[in-house]
């Protein structure tokens, strides 16, 4: 698990470590230089060169690897003593940081690493630690000292503290705490009562009890403010103080809108998961990138569904709460009553009205109930509990599909046997 916690450190220690940023990042472009040099080098024709200029290296050079780069650090500390003013594993996770990128862009096939800017780099990674770097109130990091730590939850008894990473942020320090622990802890089964969660930009989220729950505008109603700072920050001079100025106060402004939306996502989660006697929750697995891309691209991203699913599923572990995903194609268009398809819907009508059993409720409820016994019947399918009784929990729509089913092999069966 990774705890996350505020640091304070002085004026000095922050010095260093914005050096130690700075010495990362130039190594890390580095590092990146001799990957695309290499690459280059293997790109001229073989009948012609370039008008221009060629990269010459040797046919028997090999691909510049993460063991190579880094059994290269101590020469390059002589060449450039620089480099001996970080700790050397820090240096060592930076490559390591960059060759995970690259073979990250040839599993997918896009995603090139690129070249990083000044005070692009914000985070530093101390690997491991002999003993509990954490005393007290204080954090002990190797060249670094003591730095006073906001240790507002303590570390649980039997985890051992693996690696920390430090973070530089807009208005603050933070230290991401790694523990570990070797404690087995199963996995949780599905129990309890079931509830469908249905989202949606009308009301951030519907229950399949009828709790409807609207969405908090984090980004569109503080735009104006963030419209002005970035017009303020257009009209700066490039390299002037000023315009660093406005930029931290573009930065402040931004992580506040980013911390707001995760507070109010991790509150709402507790909520969900906390509520007396629910075990199961289930949520739509939503094409969230593309989403991104529609009409309404600006409140999406917004609400930011993806992040609120994580979470969800984060803090139901937690509580020890199933958390399962289920198909959302055809939510709105389902009767929940009696399975029927209603036909498409468009964005502007919000009430469900059933032509087959004349069920009428709000559109984003049935969608959530309907959620709710897709959930019951992907649970109950793949055997993950005794759920025997899924299809005897009120909900005509599993329970009548399979009731039609059976029929229909039972006919198929009586007529096969009279032929």
């Amino acid at each position: 698990m990774n705890y996350c916690y505020r640091i304070y450190p002085s004026a000095i220690q922050e010095q260093q470590l914005l050096e130690w940023l700075e010495v990362s990042r130039l190594l890390y472009n580095q590092g990146l230089g001799e990957i695309k040099d290499w690459i280059n080098s293997r790109k001229c024709r073989v009948n012609c060169c370039s008008l221009q200029s060629e990269y010459i290296i040797p046919a028997d050079i090999p691909f510049p690897n993460y063991y190579d780069q880094q059994n290269a650090l101590p020469k390059a500390k002589e060449v450039f003593p620089r480099l001996k003013q970080a700790p050397s594993q820090v240096l060592q996770t930076t490559l390591r940081r960059l060759h995970n990128a690259w073979d990250f862009f040839k599993t997918r096939g896009f995603g090139f690493p690129r070249f990083k800017k000044y005070g692009q780099l914000k985070s530093l990674l101390f690997p491991q630690f002999k003993s509990n770097p954490i005393t007290g109130w204080q954090i002990k990091l190797p060249k670094l000292g003591k730095v006073p730590i906001n240790l507002h939850r303590p570390i649980p008894d039997g985890f051992v503290v693996k690696q920390v990473r430090v973070l530089r942020k807009a208005d603050r320090w933070e230290a991401v705490i790694a523990i570990s622990s070797d404690i087995s802890i199963p996995e949780v089964k599905p129990h309890g009562k079931a509830i469908g969660i249905d989202l949606g930009l009308s009301c951030f989220l519907a229950t399949s009890e009828s709790e409807l729950i609207c969405r908090p505008r984090f980004l569109v109603s503080l735009h104006r403010q963030l419209k002005l700072l970035q017009r303020k920050y257009a009209r700066t001079n490039k390299g002037s103080k000023n315009r660093e100025r406005v930029r931290l106060k573009l930065a402040r402004f931004h992580n506040h809108i980013a911390n707001t939306r995760k507070d109010y996502h991790y509150k709402l989660a507790n909520h969900l998961c906390s509520t007396e006697g629910v075990g199961m929750v289930f949520v739509e697995d939503l094409n969230v990138l593309a989403m991104s891309r529609g009409m309404l691209r600006k409140h999406t991203l917004d609400a930011a569904f993806g992040q609120f699913i994580n979470i969800l599923e984060w803090v139901a572990s937690k509580h020890q709460v199933y958390c399962g995903r289920v198909d959302p194609n055809g939510t709105s268009q389902t009767c929940p009553k009696c399975g029927t398809h209603t036909g498409k819907k468009g964005l502007s009508e919000r009430v469900h009205q059933c032509n087959g059993c004349g069920y009428r409720t709000d559109r984003d409820h049935a969608a959530a109930q309907v959620i709710r016994w897709r959930g019951l019947e992907q649970v109950s399918t793949q055997g993950l509990c005794g759920i025997e009784n899924a299809y005897a929990v009120g909900l005509p729509g599993v329970g009548e599909t399979r009731s039609r089913s059976e029929a229909k092999s039972r006919k198929r069966k009586t007529r096969n046997a009279q032929s």
